[in-house]
């Protein structure tokens, strides 16, 4: 999988300013986190180039760029469920402003688990509408996720295992609990990702990759 680009993680699971990870004053680790899917864009796949001809890579040929951004993310539980959506802008620029045209672009919206299971995947497409001699366009797409409330939600025995105090001579005082196989297995299987990018093709990927 792509790397990700985080761009935002909202509505934490209790009022508690400590984040996951971070020591607390009692010896144990604090354990809040949220439970709504992580927004992203994998790398590579946030912008998009179409050339005229389409074999071409020269930059003299390049027809219509267009990337998504102002990213707006919102999240709630819905009884048994967390709803997340992703909303964001897509901007285009064309060269040949001479008539009027309307373009279209696929994009995707994926729901990951763990970091590296696909859940749900969706192929959606936004259009750019340009008038005649007009450079640029604008317009808005979006992505969502469902997620079963439980199965984002790290079960009790692993919560009470990272927040369990520790004094200074126990045996486990200097071991991150974090740092635990089944903690880790935990946590992995209690984290979601929302990904939302351009659907592009292994040459539009390559191309993203090494301009």
């Amino acid at each position: 999988m792509n790397k990700l680009l985080p761009l935002a993680a909202v509505v934490l699971l209790s009022g508690c300013a400590h984040k996951l990870g971070e020591f607390n004053e009692a010896g144990g680790i604090n354990a809040t986190r949220s439970t709504c899917p992580a927004v992203a864009i994998p790398a590579a796949t946030g912008d998009i180039t179409l050339f005229d001809p389409p074999a071409s890579r020269d930059a003299r040929a390049i027809d219509v760029t267009a990337y998504m951004t102002n990213v707006r993310v919102s999240c709630a539980p819905q009884g048994d469920q967390v709803v997340a959506q992703a909303d964001f802008d897509v901007i285009g620029h064309r060269r040949d402003t001479s008539q009027a045209r309307d373009v279209t672009l696929p994009y995707f919206s994926t729901v990951v688990q763990g970091g590296n299971t696909v859940i749900a995947k969706r192929i959606s497409r936004v259009a750019l509408h340009f008038d005649a001699g007009q450079a640029d366009a604008r317009t808005r797409g979006s992505g969502g996720a469902v997620v079963s409330l439980a199965a984002a939600t790290l079960p009790e025995a692993v919560v009470t295992k990272i927040n369990r105090k520790r004094k200074a001579d126990d045996a486990d005082a200097s071991i991150d609990p974090m740092a635990a196989p089944d903690v880790k297995a935990a946590l992995a299987r209690a984290s979601f990702e929302l990904l939302v990018g351009f659907q592009l093709t292994q040459e539009q990927l390559r191309y993203n990759a090494t301009r």
